[in-house]
């Protein structure tokens, strides 16, 4: 188990997830936090790895370092999601063992599960279906780095297990329309046609400047903008939204999950998970509502005024995904960051960047 004065290595401390952990692990007066940019460390590169690990002989691994993004990334580049996530899973769980690491914690999600999964998803049900096949690249991966981590475990008694998040949110989230997932895209969505709605172009601009996004429109004239803006689904007087808004999802602050973390590390042996015949653990709120009920959320928090559309020939994706968070209940860890409270947040720390830009 954690002490505070184990040396740690956060995989992926840039991202929303290893930024997060690294926050909580300071919290917690953990005295050495190690850290690597990609440019630094690639992940993907075996031997620079492996070299890596051998020179800094860390207590505990955090594999929070992944290659992800919506369902549009997810269904568009299906091979690189699962090549640079079995890279770096496997360099990371061989490596630390290789290397004498002997506890590992590895970061997944919930769209391992199968498409037509029982609800709420419980641990046990992993592998009893076909998977959804929009992200079924980036899950394969994930389950195999859970495989990873259990068989590790058991051929080699390494204390490595694996955390299911559902679909996170929060600081350092991705807000890139082309690779975002659901809750960044509709608060930005909606900001943008606020922005459109009240005629300011400016904020448009200040927007891209700060956020920059796939296909950027080299015209920043205000029809060019308006252009740009409308292929991603965003008017003045109304945002179309990809689907039918039926789908429901689970929505979890990272930093909940951040905190999830730390107190496995504190207080869980792989032991007492694998005994119980189940792979991984989940983390959640136990709590989901429909799509079209986020936008409406998100809409009365950003104050737009226009018409939601939804656009029913594009994929849904899976129906439902609720996870079963009783394990995690048991083990004395609830989510505190009420959904509503946490994009609140969100979006005043998103209007924040812009105003100390103007």
């Amino acid at each position: 188990m954690m002490k505070k004065n184990d040396r740690i290595f956060v995989a992926g401390h840039r991202g929303m997830v290893g930024s997060a952990v690294v926050r909580r692990l300071r919290d917690r007066g953990v005295e050495e936090i190690i850290t690597r940019t990609r440019q630094e460390l690639d992940l993907r590169d075996q031997s620079a790895v492996f070299a890596f690990l051998q020179t800094v002989q860390p207590d505990w691994i955090v594999v929070a370092a992944a290659r992800v993004g919506g369902i549009l990334a997810n269904n568009t580049y299906r091979a690189q999601f699962i090549y640079d996530n079995l890279a770096i899973e496997l360099n990371l769980i061989q490596g630390a063992h290789r290397t004498g690491v002997n506890n590992l914690l590895f970061l997944g999600s919930s769209c391992i599960y199968p498409r037509e999964c029982p609800q709420p998803m419980k641990e046990e049900y992993l592998l009893t279906g076909p998977l959804e096949h929009t992200n079924e690249p980036y899950a394969v991966a994930k389950i195999a780095g859970i495989k990873l981590c259990e068989n590790y475990f058991h051929q080699y008694g390494r204390n490595y297990f694996s955390v299911m998040p559902t679909n996170l949110y929060g600081p350092n989230d991705n807000y890139d329309l082309e690779t975002s997932h659901v809750l960044p895209a509709l608060i930005r969505k909606m900001l943008l046609a606020r922005f459109l709605w009240e005629g300011d172009w400016e904020a448009v601009r200040r927007d891209l400047d700060l956020h920059p996004t796939g296909h950027f429109p080299k015209d920043r004239s205000e029809r060019g903008l308006r252009a740009w803006a409308e292929s991603h689904g965003i008017y003045p007087d109304k945002l179309v939204l990809w689907g039918s808004g039926t789908p429901y999802r689970e929505f979890l602050h990272v930093d909940d999950l951040a905190a999830a973390c730390v107190h496995l590390m504190e207080n869980l042996e792989a032991k007492a998970l694998y005994s119980r015949g189940i792979s991984q653990l989940n983390v959640g709120t136990g709590k989901d509502l429909t799509i079209r009920e986020l936008a409406e959320l998100v809409q009365q928090v950003t104050g737009y005024a226009g018409n939601i559309e939804w656009d029913t020939t594009k994929p849904d994706g899976t129906p439902k995904k609720l996870l079963d968070v009783s394990r995690m209940r048991a083990l004395g860890w609830e989510a505190k960051i009420g959904l509503q409270e946490g994009i609140e947040q969100e979006v005043r720390r998103y209007r924040e960047s812009e105003h100390s830009q103007a």
